[in-house]
C-alpha cells in the first residue's frame, strides 16, 4: 500500500525531528519530597507533608502514632545522680556523667545558653538551649518539635580518635563519650533525645541516643556542616558503613514514656 507506506515515512520523519528536539533539553524530574523516600530501600512510608522550620531542620506535620517505647526509671542524668542504665527493646544504654574537668568532643562550641559551656552543663541549662559554633548560633527545636521530627540525609561519623588521647571526653550534655556505644550528635535536637536511624543503602536499622551537638562545618570541609547526623563510631560499625565514611540515611525520633519502677 503505496499510500500507507509514505504516511508512514512521514510520521517516522518527524517523530525523529521531535525526539531529536527533546534530546536537546534538559531532563527535568519532579518529585514531591517523599517520593525520595519511597525509592530508598529499607525505609517505609513516611505520611505527613514536610516544612521548613527556620531553614534548619525538618518536621513532620502529624500527631505522633505508632509505638511509643516505654523507659522504666529515667534516661536523662538530673541532680545527684552520676550513672543510669535502660532500655529500649533490645538495646542497653548506660549513661555517666563526665568529670567537668574532661575535655568537649567539640571544643569548638563557644557558649550555650548565653554562658560558657562547662558552666550551662553544670546548671542543667543544655536540653534545648541556643549554642554558639565559630560565632554561628544554632536555636535547637522544642522537645514538642522533636516528637514528630523525621529526616532523610546524609550520616557521618566521629569519636574513634578519642580512643587514641589520654583521659576521656564529654559531650555536649555532660555525659561520658564512649565511641563504642550507641549514641549520636545531631544540631538541633534536644539532649537527650532517642532516634531510630536507618541505612537506606543496607536497610540496616539501629536506635540510638542523641547526646552531642554537631557535625559542624569544618575548616578542610564546609561542606561537613549539611550532614544532618553524627554517629558514634560504634552505631556507624553496626550500621556497616565505618569503613565508606558516609551514608544515605533516615532519622526518626522514637517516643518515649518514662514510668517509674
Amino acid at each position: 500500500m503505496p499510500g500507507f507506506t509514505k504516511a508512514s515515512g512521514m510520521v517516522r520523519r518527524r517523530f525523529s525531528h521531535l525526539r531529536g528536539a527533546l534530546a536537546s533539553l534538559p531532563l527535568i524530574i519532579l518529585l514531591p519530597l517523599n517520593a525520595f523516600l519511597l525509592l530508598s530501600p529499607g525505609c517505609s512510608v513516611i505520611k505527613g507533608t514536610y516544612h521548613v522550620v527556620k531553614g534548619t531542620y525538618r518536621v513532620v506535620k502529624r500527631t505522633v502514632t505508632g509505638t511509643v517505647w516505654v523507659i522504666k526509671g529515667a534516661y536523662e542524668l538530673t541532680a545527684g545522680t552520676t550513672r543510669l542504665v535502660y532500655r529500649i527493646g533490645k538495646f542497653t544504654f548506660t549513661v555517666v556523667r563526665a568529670p567537668l574537668e574532661w575535655p568537649l568532643t567539640h571544643e569548638e562550641i563557644e557558649t550555650i545558653d548565653g554562658l560558657p559551656v562547662k558552666e550551662a552543663i553544670r546548671l542543667g541549662r543544655v536540653k534545648n538551649a541556643p549554642y554558639v559554633v565559630n560565632g554561628r548560633r544554632y536555636v535547637p527545636m522544642t522537645v514538642a518539635q522533636a516528637q514528630t521530627y523525621e529526616e532523610v540525609g546524609i550520616a557521618s561519623w566521629y569519636g574513634e580518635e578519642t580512643r587514641r588521647k589520654a583521659g576521656g571526653h564529654m559531650t555536649a550534655n555532660g555525659e561520658v563519650f564512649d565511641p563504642r556505644a550507641y549514641t549520636a550528635a545531631h544540631k538541633y535536637l534536644p539532649l537527650p533525645t532517642m532516634v531510630k536511624v536507618t541505612n537506606l543503602e543496607n536497610g540496616r536499622s539501629l536506635i540510638v541516643r542523641v547526646n552531642d551537638r554537631g557535625p559542624f562545618p569544618s575548616k578542610h570541609n564546609p561542606h561537613s556542616g549539611k550532614r544532618i547526623i553524627d554517629l558514634s563510631w560504634g552505631a556507624a560499625k553496626r550500621l556497616g558503613f565505618v569503613e565508606k565514611g558516609l551514608a544515605r540515611v533516615h532519622v526518626k525520633v522514637i517516643p518515649v514514656k518514662l514510668v517509674s519502677g
